[in-house]
């Protein structure tokens, strides 16, 4: 990257916009324990394949797929307060490591002055706990979770939301994500995406296997090279 680029960035409201499980760091076996266990003790024997399909989306469509009519807004929120309690333990206890490339990308950023913000569909307590864990928490301007959206994926919500704490046109900001909802999100946002998968291919505009495979330029070859006007 140019020596001018990294300067106007520093000036323009240009932005990363980061899904955070799956993408920067996978901690999906520890998902899937807390749900399988927090479920267990609802009665319900949840299949691994549920769970897959459940990822990425909040916590109230995910238990109502699950318990039908029984999953009243009490329950909803009792059985998953009680799940990402549990994963959170989990977390902390057996550590995160992040993926590969995703670390370097980050710092990559920052240093070139991209603003960057987690748009996520977990609590934000999850978030903090795991940007902690990674050692990443310092490189994020904003932070936008579950509470902080009515709708989640595939609704662009979270992403329009980050982008304007980060004061960031939609135009301006590029999306990584790890799941098809996310991809989806991104483009009714009007967003242009990164995808990153090892399952699945992924209708991103750009995408790839690994973090580590994306290419030097990749996120100002995707706004065109162009900056925004700064924001006043």
């Amino acid at each position: 990257m140019s020596s001018w680029k990294l300067a106007s960035r520093r000036a323009a409201p240009t932005a990363v916009l980061w899904d955070l499980d799956g993408t920067l760091v996978d901690s999906g076996d520890y998902h899937w324990r807390a749900w399988r266990d927090t479920m267990r003790d609802e009665g319900v024997e949840l299949t691994y394949q549920q769970f897959l399909e459940s990822f990425g989306q909040k916590n109230d469509r995910i238990l109502t797929a699950w318990m039908g009519n029984a999953a009243t807004r009490d329950v909803i929120g009792r059985v998953g307060d009680t799940k990402e309690a549990l994963y959170r333990q989990l977390a902390v206890a057996e550590g995160l490591a992040p993926l590969p490339g995703a670390a370097a990308w980050v710092e990559r950023l920052h240093r070139a002055g991209w603003r960057q913000a987690i748009a996520s569909s977990a609590p934000k307590e999850n978030v903090r706990v795991m940007l902690d864990v990674l050692n990443l928490d310092g490189y994020f301007d904003a932070i936008v979770s579950a509470e902080d959206v009515t709708a989640g994926k595939p609704d662009p919500q979270v992403f329009l939301a980050a982008a304007a704490k980060l004061h960031t046109p939609a135009a301006f900001a590029v999306v990584v994500e790890d799941a098809a909802v996310g991809i989806e999100a991104a483009r009714r946002a009007g967003m242009k995406c990164v995808g990153v998968s090892t399952s699945a291919v992924l209708p991103a505009d750009v995408f790839v296997r690994s973090l580590a495979d994306l290419e030097a330029d990749v996120f100002d070859r995707l706004l065109g090279g162009q900056s925004a006007p700064a924001v006043r």
